[in-house]
């Protein structure tokens, strides 16, 4: 059954105003414990995972042509005109319809599942491919280090295309914190190690996905319990890292089922 909708006229709100923050403070979830997903796309990803709002946002005009799936998505449902989406909006267009979820607590880590560590990535559009590319290749878990860009950040959402809701999320660690996840450590490097195609890939395992310019950190290099070289017949000295972790997640995610 549709919910009857609240009509809000002003943009001081209290809502609104709360909405504002979580798309435009990259952090502002850790605070507040929620997320704003806008736009279709991100709606219909969330409720895909049987996943339910707490509040959905429609423009006026977009309430009137809605599908039934998404004006019954949330108990709380908000109608809004253009201008006010407008002003809420990060998006060049802003979206007909938003949807507020709140985060559950914390998550840590768990030990024996296919894993990527994230070792302070500043990319959002990397971070976010990557989650596309672990969730796609049966990885359960993203575990990013200190230094890596907010990872329910309003960006990386936008780039991880709904991939969050199907992955447990752990941030903010430090490398000791690696240590209860009793699989080994899978390290990608331009001069050492064997080639990719050619490496016995244990599964599970953790893929270790460095920064963008100085790469995995030494203390994990130590760490590593092998190292893998991808095949670049081309002559480019790098990859970037987001399609050097679609390469490696795919290799083990083939190994795992061939």
């Amino acid at each position: 059954m549709t919910a009857s909708p609240q009509i809000i006229t002003s943009r001081d709100n209290p809502l609104l105003k709360r909405l504002r923050v979580l798309a435009h403070d990259n952090t502002a979830y850790r605070k507040l414990g929620q997320v704003w997903l806008e736009g279709d796309h991100l709606c219909r990803a969330l409720l895909a995972r049987g996943l339910r709002p707490g509040t959905a946002v429609f423009t006026e005009d977009f309430w009137a042509q809605a599908p039934h799936d998404l004006r019954d998505a949330a108990d709380h449902v908000v109608l809004v005109s253009e201008a006010l989406m407008a002003g809420i909006s990060a998006l060049e267009s802003p979206s007909g319809v938003g949807f507020v979820w709140d985060l559950s607590d914390l998550a840590s880590v768990q030990a024996g599942v296919a894993t990527v560590v994230l070792d302070r990535l500043q990319d959002a559009g990397n971070v976010g491919s990557i989650l596309r590319s672990a969730s796609a290749f049966g990885f359960d878990q993203v575990l990013a280090l200190k230094g890596t860009v907010a990872l329910w950040s309003p960006k990386v959402m936008r780039a991880g295309m709904g991939a969050h809701f199907g992955l447990q999320l752990v941030e903010g660690l430090a490398v000791d914190d690696l240590l209860p996840l009793n699989v080994p450590l899978l390290v990608t490097s331009s001069h050492q190690g064997q080639w990719l195609h050619r490496a016995p890939l244990p599964w599970p395992c953790a893929w270790v996905m460095g920064h963008e310019g100085q790469g995995v950190s030494a203390l994990l290099m130590q760490r590593a319990s092998a190292f893998v070289r991808i095949a670049q017949p081309g002559g480019e000295e790098s990859l970037n890292v987001g399609a050097a972790a679609a390469i490696c997640l795919h290799a083990s995610a083939a190994s795992s089922v061939g």
